[in-house]
């Protein structure tokens, strides 16, 4: 035998003498996979844990840029008519909720089914100059997006940026068209869902000593916990399990990073928005009660008579559809011109649910286009 066969034969692992060796063979084999796949679950841990940042997927131009947002435009190209503009949720995440990735964008929804003319509020994270915000300069910088889109549009609100354009469209009824309102809490005492019970039994003391803890601004990590610990099991055990059971698929960890750069990326809230939004939204319901007062006017629900669109999640425990579909009475808005449609599903794929996005926006977008005709 040559030494080159000499050297490279294996224990004969037949004779009981080499089984040990074997076995060790196999271990260190083994351990070293382990720690490699260890070190790519850790290295993945922060990527998704706010190591990757939130972008909107379609190009786009920008159209203004004002203190608290971005109108980014996505119209087609020599688009014409009345503009849509769709208020993105200025709730703790960024607006790439109606723009997540490509192939599930509720914008390309829309604008792929006809909505030509189409722009997105961007919203920006409050800075500590800007703790002191309240609604009205939110209200205030929408309607300047609405006047240089030439002073009335389609209005389509996301979540909060629902209860803000039901406000925009009280204050200035001849501002809106048309009003898409999806997720969005319009009597926010209405149904007994988690969130409700949460703000009606927490003083409002609780929330400002959050503000204060955050230097006059709610921070998004607060948010982002307090969302975790409504299903904990759930973003502190399961999460991670799933994360080390599927490490080596790359299309499990494409689609989970998409979700993580939006989700675990929260924005930060001025203090004083966030606590009157808590104090006269959530505690007192003052806009379903017509006695919320917007730049200098009290608002009139009933002020809104335009073709109305309520869309509600059945299993949304954010806002229960009971908070959405109280618009419908709320407003002014004849029965006959008012469109309701529930969807299976929770809060979130409201807006980015792939089959919502496939069966349900292209429907919105028709029904939009029916409204300008």
């Amino acid at each position: 035998m040559s030494q080159s066969t000499t050297a490279n034969a294996k224990p004969n692992i037949a004779v009981p003498f080499f089984w040990p060796v074997n076995i060790a063979t196999e271990m260190a084999e083994q351990g070293l996979a382990l720690v490699a796949h260890n070190v790519k679950f850790l290295d993945e841990e922060l990527r998704l844990h706010g190591g990757i940042k939130p972008a909107l997927a379609t190009a786009h131009q920008l159209r203004l840029k004002l203190r608290t947002l971005d109108l980014c435009d996505y119209s087609s190209p020599r688009a014409k008519g009345l503009a849509t503009l769709v208020d993105a949720p200025y709730a703790g995440h960024t607006s790439m909720i109606a723009d997540y990735q490509e192939g599930q964008s509720l914008m390309q929804s829309l604008r792929g089914n006809g909505v030509g003319k189409l722009f997105l509020t961007d919203w920006h994270s409050a800075t500590p100059d800007m703790k002191d915000f309240e609604v009205d300069q939110y209200l205030a910088e929408l309607l300047a997006c609405i006047d240089d889109l030439g002073g009335r549009v389609n209005l389509v609100g996301l979540c909060q940026g629902g209860w803000m354009a039901a406000m925009l469209a009280a204050r200035y009824p001849d501002k809106v068209a048309s009003l898409v309102l999806a997720g969005a809490p319009i009597d926010t005492h209405a149904g007994n869902g988690p969130l409700v019970q949460m703000v009606k039994h927490s003083p409002l003391s609780f929330y400002q000593d959050l503000v204060n803890s955050g230097g006059g601004l709610m921070l998004g990590k607060y948010m982002l916990a307090g969302w975790k610990n409504m299903h904990p099991e759930q973003h502190y055990v399961q999460d991670h399990i799933d994360l080390y059971e599927h490490v080596d698929d790359p299309a499990w960890l494409a689609k989970t990073e998409a979700f993580e750069r939006w989700y675990e990326n929260p924005l930060n809230l001025p203090g004083r928005w966030y606590v009157q939004v808590i104090d006269q939204l959530f505690k007192r319901n003052l806009l379903a009660k017509g006695e919320y007062i917007a730049l200098g006017r009290k608002l009139d629900l009933k002020a809104i008579a335009c073709p109305l669109y309520l869309l509600a999640g059945e299993r949304d425990d954010i806002t229960a559809h009971e908070q959405v579909f109280a618009a419908e009475t709320l407003m002014g808005t004849p029965m006959a011109k008012v469109t309701k449609r529930i969807v299976p599903g929770g809060h979130v794929g409201l807006f980015m649910g792939a089959r919502n996005l496939q069966e349900v926006w292209p429907e919105i977008a028709a029904w939009i286009a029916a409204q300008a005709g």
